[in-house]
């Protein structure tokens, strides 16, 4: 879900199934607050946020009342039930759960103000119209963007220092709603697994016993109980909000707890799971991670430590990459050279980055591989094999 907050006024309510949704998460909204509070509330101006998942999102302005509640909330309203698996309004529900029990100074997201699981609806604060981490990345401030990216990282070590040790809470919390824990370890499974035939097929270089070993361990480290912290998982810049104090979370649909080294490895991929993903100047992804480190080493003192750090960073990395390729390298059209910004520049980029950090932590096999796995994409696109700068750094 990307939720656009730079929109104006009501031109978002049309006529139809958008104006019968939005509608629809008013009622809801109104419906959870009169409950919360013992009297009813009433929401007016309704403002849609165009939600691209499964929720209907909405600015709507509260009506005088006699409760301490803001000027305006934000409403999102899962109308359908889910199909099967995770229920991405219980992820939602909970995650939000989570960090409103904690200090506010603690909480990077919005705090939940009502939830209600009948009417599968969340009442959020309004953080307003703040300016995106896409936003500052798209813009032409290089410092800009740069002290948002750090304050992004730091949010990101801060979230994870907090829910550190909390995900029998979440669990439990889950169980109350009724909703099963998302796992996704068969789909990772079966995805490490297609990655050697799918590099063989389209690139023609054999995966050695020694990598596919490396892949086994760090899959194993991914699942280990250390370093559990809760996760956003879809990390973002249009999720982000930059606000005057820190960067904030938004969108929790597929909220989880999990190893933070999963997330962590975006500082060295930055925002690799989104499509638009381009790339960073020379030294910005180190002063993430260490912006990120700063903040977590007090729960995790074995991350002061320069070498273990990069040992569990790498392998984090090598996971991440190697599970992108396992979805996207099958689908991509490697004849194709007219687009100069495309997820072939990026696989290129992040196998590159892997064979260096892997190089540095004598990860020799990884490294050769990593390095073998680049030129042969790079040499499928030829002029078009670097990956372009976000605006802001060109």
């Amino acid at each position: 879900m990307t939720v656009d907050t730079s929109s104006t006024g009501d031109a978002g309510v049309g006529a139809g199934a958008e104006h019968l949704a939005v509608a629809a998460a008013v009622a809801a909204g109104e419906s959870v607050l009169s409950r919360r509070f013992g009297s009813a509330i009433t929401l007016v101006a309704p403002e849609d946020l165009a939600g691209s998942g499964p929720a209907t999102v909405v600015r709507a302005r509260v009506v005088s009342s006699s409760f301490a509640l803001p000027r305006t909330l934000v409403i999102k309203h899962y109308p359908d039930q889910p199909s099967s698996g995770a229920d991405p309004f219980a992820q939602e529900a909970v995650s939000y759960q989570l960090f409103t029990a904690l200090a506010p100074d603690e909480r990077m997201c919005p705090e939940l103000l009502a939830h209600d699981g009948r009417d599968r609806v969340l009442v959020l604060e309004d953080l307003g119209r703040t300016p995106t981490l896409e936003d500052k990345l798209y813009a032409r401030d290089s410092r800009a963007a740069e002290r948002a990216l750090l304050s992004w990282a730091r949010s990101l070590g801060r979230l994870h220092a907090s829910t550190a040790g909390r995900e029998a809470d979440f669990n439990a919390l889950l169980r109350r709603l009724g909703a099963p824990a998302r796992n996704d370890a068969s789909r990772d499974d079966e995805l490490c697994a297609r990655v050697p035939v799918v590099i063989q097929e389209r690139l023609g270089i054999p995966a050695p016993d020694e990598v596919l070993a490396q892949v086994a361990a760090a899959l194993e480290q991914a699942r280990s109980a250390g370093f559990r912290a809760f996760s956003p998982v879809e990390l973002s810049p249009d999720n982000n909000l930059v606000t005057g104090e820190s960067v904030r979370f938004l969108d929790f649909e597929y909220g989880c707890v999990r190893s933070a080294l999963v997330d962590a490895a975006h500082l060295r991929l930055p925002f690799a799971s989104w499509p638009d993903a381009l790339a960073l100047p020379a030294g910005m992804s180190e002063a993430m991670v260490a912006a990120w480190r700063a903040e977590v080493v007090g729960v995790w003192p074995a991350f002061g430590d320069d070498d273990e750090l990069a040992s569990h960073l790498t392998t984090s990395e090598l996971l991440r990459v190697w599970l992108i390729t396992g979805e996207e390298l099958g689908s991509l059209d490697l004849s194709r050279h007219a687009a100069p910004v495309s997820r072939e520049a990026a696989l290129v980029t992040w196998w590159r980055d892997l064979a260096k950090h892997a190089g540095y932590g004598r990860m020799t096999a990884v490294s050769e591989f990593a390095a073998r796995v680049a030129a042969a994409l790079a040499a499928r696109l030829g002029p078009h094999a670097d990956l372009a700068f976000y605006p802001a750094f060109r």
